[in-house]
């Protein structure tokens, strides 16, 4: 472990943790990896003085939270906690696993060979050599998103190193197909539609209009390709938020402007637009993004397939519908930053093999770890449905279920909610 001097951020007293892991932890004398970890605690209190929480974030691929100072849940949590913010391997400033370095581990098929070690099973494994590394006893957990699906697989084999857990929107399927995820999250995705030009009626012929200038007319974005229709489509990921919600409005309310050549986009909303539907910061969802679901099987593009069943998410349709978190093959054909990474894309969806198992159903049916997890009633990306029959599976597990907040409902009252599951777990 290398350790920085500490910092204060706005009341956050930070300090940088760095560790070398096992590429595959079943060869611990293989090559290694660097995995990076901040340490965040209130200011105000004697450093060092709390029990640790590991914040396991959404994803995969997305790097570990950056606050600027205490506020939402992190105000909450740091009266209680020294939190540690994990970059999970490959994001950040652990070893990166992108466009630009993934060449150097070799061809295509060493590279997926290489990413096959960059599911849960490995992030759980990870955090436990972190964890004798600090000289931490068992410590608390806090899961967002896939974050929750991370914590079940540390409950389903490290259960030992876990005094507690909390999730939010991440209680994910504990068995295959992929398929059952995006079946149940079109439907959700339909009601949010229909709930959002129901709030907003004069946006349902603005979309269906800037759906059918973009197959017409070539619009580019900053980043110089063409925006299309199913980018476009991908605005849907505002509507797994509250405000977001709101916030897609705003977006669309500007999106032409008139020009000696008649209506175009503008320069606003296409750089507002480039920074929604690009995968630079986040390749690796892009590509590991379906492999979450799978345990012994292959993906095969789960969310492609089960689309075009659903016509009216389809581009051409007389109204498209907004889609939202999901992967296609044509991610790795329109955004520059995934174009590279095509071909390992088409080999990671039809592999079979390094997708293990991410759960022990058999420990979680025993489980004695306290859990509590907040399931939103409405959620467009970890459907309810799904959620409560996990839940049902997992000994010492405690649900509130709210309809008051969305996925990200962390962003909209993170203080609240961390309080309320802490206080179950603690009951």
């Amino acid at each position: 472990m290398r350790s920085s001097d500490s910092w204060v951020i706005r009341g956050v007293r930070m300090r940088d943790h760095r560790f070398d892991v096992p590429l595959d932890h079943a060869n611990p004398s293989g090559p290694t990896i660097e995995v990076y970890a901040r340490e965040l605690e209130d200011a105000r209190g004697e450093a060092g003085s709390l029990p640790w929480l590991l914040f396991l974030q959404g994803g995969p691929g997305g790097r570990g939270n950056r606050p600027a100072g205490l506020s939402g849940w992190l105000a909450e949590a740091t009266k209680h906690f020294r939190v540690l913010m994990l970059d999970q391997r490959g994001t950040g400033l652990s070893t990166p696993a992108n466009r630009q370095t993934l060449p150097l581990v070799g061809d295509v098929s060493a590279q997926a060979d290489y990413l096959s070690h960059f599911r849960a099973d490995s992030i759980v494994a990870d955090a436990e050599l972190i964890r004798a590394e600090l000289g931490s006893p068992a410590w608390s957990l806090f899961g967002q998103s896939y974050g929750g699906f991370c914590a079940l697989t540390y409950l389903s084999f490290a259960p030992e190193g876990v005094k507690e857990a909390l999730v939010t929107g991440g209680l994910g399927p504990l068995t295959g197909p992929a398929d059952q995820v995006y079946q149940a999250t079109f439907a959700r995705l339909r009601s949010r539609n229909a709930e959002y030009f129901a709030k907003y009626p004069g946006d349902r012929p603005l979309l269906t209009r800037l759906m059918r200038h973009v197959a017409s007319v070539p619009e580019q974005l900053p980043t110089g390709e063409r925006l299309t229709p199913e980018r476009v489509q991908m605005l849907g990921n505002f509507f797994g938020g509250n405000t977001r919600f709101d916030a897609l409005h705003y977006l669309l309310e500007d999106a032409f402007v008139p020009t000696p050549d008649g209506d175009r986009l503008s320069d606003g909303f296409l750089a507002q637009v480039s920074l929604l539907v690009c995968r630079a910061a986040n390749p690796l969802y892009a590509l590991m993004h379906e492999s979450i679901y799978v345990q012994g099987e292959a993906s095969n593009w789960a969310a492609a397939r089960v689309l075009r069943g659903h016509p009216d998410f389809h581009p051409d349709a007389a109204e498209p519908l907004l889609t939202g978190e999901a992967v296609y093959p044509w991610y790795f054909e329109q955004d520059p930053a995934l174009v590279p990474l095509n071909e390992l894309a088409g080999v990671l969806a039809g592999r079979t093999e390094g997708w293990g198992a991410l759960y022990d159903l058999d420990q979680l049916a025993r489980n004695t770890v306290p859990v509590a997890a907040a399931v939103y009633s409405d959620d467009i990306y970890v459907d309810r449905d799904i959620s409560t029959a996990t839940a049902s599976q997992v000994k010492n597990l405690q649900v509130w279920e709210t309809a008051d907040f969305h996925h990200d409902g962390i962003a909209d009252d993170g203080e609240g909610i961390f309080a309320r599951l802490l206080g179950m777990v603690r009951a």
